[in-house]
């Protein structure tokens, strides 16, 4: 039940007022945080991944969070008769509230506002569902198939939607004629009030199923998971949303079906950081290479290529491989591969080698190490 579930703020840890960003963020957290690969047969992290990707499926929609912000899990739950767009009792003419519902129906013709009651056979859209697909980070940065499995509701095959057994058809029902209400009469201190009800005989769904189909009960819809092969473009990053139209569950009385919500995880590289298009990458080099320059051979997304850096590389120097980044999302053109420079201090050295050292320390002077000059200069300055 919804009503148990918590907050969907708290569970992403933002407040009402958090911007699209700060969600992203937020949810990036969070995803990472309880990833299924993170945490292999850990039911707790597993849980609570889940009830992340809700919470983010539901805010990071406009139409759904200010639902949410307005009624709650009952605005977006439609398990509450609320998420395809208000469409059950407890917001539609006042359903909860019984004779005072229809009381304020009879004077304004339908709930809050005036509006009117929803036509039982009227064309109504399907819901929305949700799906996660995990991507390594290549397989973001170029673009693959995947297949999700998608829990959904569709119409049932053996009845056609009709919710009638093979050879039979539903009927309209003869106390509401179809529209799911009847009108009765209600006296009261002001008089006598003619009031609106949903149809007993029918209960408010305007038609009579008298041989249901087996499969669906007689609901013409079935709940059921399918296997959803889906593209995905190069480029994408983690925590965006793909968005499947008409993916989503089975329209009503011949609506539209919803759409399809896929919330991406990109798992993270063992040697490349992501910024935008932008790819991020270290790379240590002895202290000789650093000193005498070298060929170097460098990691790319694209497989590897040889730089030649110069003499005297310091640590910490960074250079640019134009175009080997990742493919804008929509766009022609990639993004660019920056290689940050470590030099890494040998350690364990043989007595010959510390030898050497000291021989080699003894050789330079202060023209080989111009920053250490700098710095003992100013050092030397400050104290006189």
């Amino acid at each position: 039940m919804a009503d148990n579930k918590r907050d969907y703020y708290e569970v992403l840890g933002v407040d009402k007022s958090a911007s699209e960003d700060e969600l992203k963020k937020a949810y990036r957290k969070a995803a990472k945080k309880y990833h299924p690969d993170l945490n292999p047969g850990d039911e707790v992290a597993e849980k609570n991944f889940k009830e992340v990707n809700e919470a983010y499926e539901v805010l990071s929609d406009s139409e759904k969070r200010a639902r949410y912000d307005q009624f709650g899990h009952a605005g977006v739950d439609p398990n509450f008769g609320a998420g395809g767009g208000y469409g059950g009792a407890g917001f539609d003419g006042f359903g909860d509230f019984g004779d005072l519902g229809d009381i304020f129906s009879s004077f304004f013709g339908g709930g809050f506002g005036g509006a009117s009651r929803r036509n039982p056979n009227a064309p109504r859209r399907g819901n929305d569902t949700a799906a996660t697909v995990n991507l390594s980070f290549e397989e973001a940065a170029k673009g693959c198939k995947k297949t999700v499995k998608v829990t959904k509701i569709e119409s049932c095959k053996e009845c056609g939607g009709s919710g009638a057994e093979k050879g039979s058809s539903p009927k309209t029902c003869p106390v509401c004629h179809g529209s799911g209400q009847v009108t009765a009469a209600q006296r009261t201190p002001f008089g006598v009030i003619q009031t609106q009800k949903v149809c007993d005989h029918c209960k408010g769904s305007g038609k009579i199923i008298d041989k249901p189909c087996r499969t669906c009960a007689g609901k013409g819809r079935i709940r059921h998971t399918v296997e959803q092969t889906v593209d995905i473009p190069a480029g994408i990053d983690d925590g965006q949303v793909i968005n499947l139209r008409g993916g989503g569950d089975a329209g009503i009385n011949g609506g539209p079906s919803g759409d399809l919500r896929i919330n991406v995880n990109v798992r993270p590289h063992p040697i490349f950081e992501r910024d935008g298009f932008d790819v991020y990458c270290e790379i240590p080099i002895t202290f000789t290479q650093a000193a005498l320059g070298d060929e170097i051979t460098v990691p790319t997304l694209d497989g590897k290529v040889k730089f030649q850096i110069h003499e005297g590389t310091q640590p910490g120097d960074e250079f640019k491989l134009r175009g080997k980044g990742i493919q804008r999302l929509n766009y022609s053109g990639k993004g660019d591969q920056y290689v940050k420079i470590t030099v890494e201090v040998p350690k364990d050295l043989s007595k010959s080698q510390k030898e050497k050292l000291k021989e080699f320390d003894k050789a330079t002077d202060d023209k080989n190490y111009k920053k250490r000059k700098s710095f003992m200069d100013k050092v030397k300055n400050f104290f006189d």
